[in-house]
């Protein structure tokens, strides 16, 4: 755990006591702060105790005596309704912050050739992804690398800084807005489209939210950024326009005369004037598909600005295994293949699925987003059937009634599974794939995306598990 030593002998406000209140509580604490660290939820204070979290009531506190409030970054402060801890924080001049800002301020107080290299990463879609690609390659080079942040460990959860470590940190426009003094090294812009806008107001607050991403960068830095929407490349030419770092597009549309390039499966590079091939992504079978791709150049960018050799970082991306939940194959039950996208939260994301599989036999639904799944409409002809489950089920059966795609309201995902996997073993499709990939949140019936996912892990690995039982049974016979 990284100690919070710049807070020492401060008294400070945490609430939200989750994965990262918990790290953050017990890092200032051991960096030497008072910490009233408190939670509305009888169960997450509970929890937070027996992590050795001391925790006090905050509706007692005088706030005028805390330096900060790190609130949890699902806590809203302003939008939709500030949180009561975030009023009385603002009544009493008390700054609002969250754990990011809290490890930048560690990072700063180091003299510059202690400091570790910091690698953030961005966007609408695809976060988590590059998160972890960045991740394996920089081990795979040999670096000290940990990833954390809006994926994973919290940050101030991560080993001690040193000279030589490398964080790359995943961030949520959450995190960021309450985020100041953060530098990186690297920082990574993936995409942008709209989500979270309850939050921010609207998209232009959404996007400022995510630009503060290069806050804090200098002319020794670099920024990536995907240039393949008119949102993107107005966003890179606007931090162009303000020059001091070193900015590289990524594209996976056209040929880029600089920057960092998939053309026909392939990842070039054309950095100063010469463009070489970096490695073939159709090698790599946990990146299928151009959002993939995507996530491929921007890693390559990132890494490659640190000075890595480019051939090293290239067998490192073919040699990624894949991330948890995203486009994640379970295995296959004879022809039938079990895919867990469960990380697909919004249609943007399930998008990515929908068109990278043909004869989909396509699990979806949850707490839904604005717009539901009517931006999907383009790549329904992939869907074989679809099966509902929770809150949207009603909303989705109407769009997909309505575009005359086959499907059954299943309710609950395991019948869904069943369904599924009966309808796909009898179809006499080529390659069926049993995909979830909901497109909505997952409130309405699991804690969180990972649980939802672990669930379809365990149910579809015990129908593989009952298919090759039966298999070796009638080959026995």
């Amino acid at each position: 755990m990284i100690k919070a030593v710049t807070f020492q002998g401060q008294t400070l406000a945490v609430f939200g006591l989750g994965r990262t209140g918990i790290t953050a509580a017990l890092s200032l604490a051991k960096g030497g702060a008072d910490v009233w660290a408190w939670d509305d939820n009888e169960a997450a204070r509970d929890a937070a105790k027996a992590q050795g979290v001391k925790v006090k009531d905050l509706s007692t506190a005088k706030w005028s005596e805390f330096e900060a409030l790190v609130l949890s970054p699902g806590v809203p402060d302003t939008l939709p309704n500030a949180h009561w801890t975030a009023k009385k924080a603002k009544a009493a001049g008390v700054p609002i912050i969250c754990d990011i800002e809290i490890f930048a301020r560690e990072v700063a107080a180091l003299p510059e050739d202690q400091r570790p290299k910091i690698i953030t990463i961005t966007g609408t879609n695809g976060k988590s992804t590059t998160t972890a690609l960045i991740g394996h390659v920089l081990t795979a080079c040999g670096k000290d690398a940990e990833i954390g942040g809006n994926i994973g460990r919290g940050v101030l959860d991560l080993d001690k800084m040193h000279a030589g470590k490398h964080y790359v940190i995943e961030l949520s426009s959450y995190q960021l807005e309450r985020t100041q003094s953060l530098r990186a090294n690297a920082a990574v812009f993936l995409n942008l489209s709209p989500d979270h806008l309850e939050r921010h107001g609207d998209m232009a607050g959404y996007e400022a939210a995510k630009f503060r991403i290069f806050d804090n960068q200098t002319s020794d830095d670099t920024a990536v950024i995907g240039v393949d929407t008119k949102e993107t490349r107005r966003i890179f030419s606007e931090l162009k326009a303000k020059n001091g770092r070193r900015i590289i597009p990524i594209s996976t549309r056209k040929s880029l005369g600089r920057g960092v390039s998939v053309m026909n499966g392939k990842l070039y590079c054309n950095m100063n004037g010469k463009c070489f091939e970096i490695c073939d992504l159709s090698q790599a079978k946990a990146l299928e598909g151009k959002h993939n791709h995507q996530n491929a150049a921007a890693a390559y960018a990132a890494v490659q600005s640190l000075d890595i050799d480019p051939k090293v970082i290239g067998e490192a991306i073919l040699s990624f295994p894949g991330l948890a939940h995203r486009m994640e194959t379970i295995g296959s039950a004879g022809p039938v293949r079990f895919v867990n996208d469960s990380k697909a939260t919004n249609a943007d994301a399930a998008l990515q699925a929908l068109k990278s599989y043909k004869n989909i036999f396509w699990i979806a639904g949850g707490v839904a987003k604005a717009g539901g799944i009517e931006p999907l409409a383009k790549h329904f002809p992939n869907i074989a059937k679809a099966y509902l489950i929770g809150e949207a089920s009603p909303e989705f059966h109407k769009t997909l009634a309505k575009k005359k795609v086959e499907h059954k309201v299943s309710g609950t995902l395991e019948k869904a599974i069943l369904c599924a996997t009966r309808d796909a073993m009898h179809s006499g499709k080529s390659n069926p794939i049993i995909l979830l990939s909901p497109a909505c949140a997952s409130f309405d019936q699991f804690k969180n995306f990972e649980t939802r996912g672990e669930a379809f892990r365990e149910q579809a690995s015990r129908i593989i598990d009952l298919f090759e039982e039966e298999k070796n049974r009638m080959s026995a016979a």
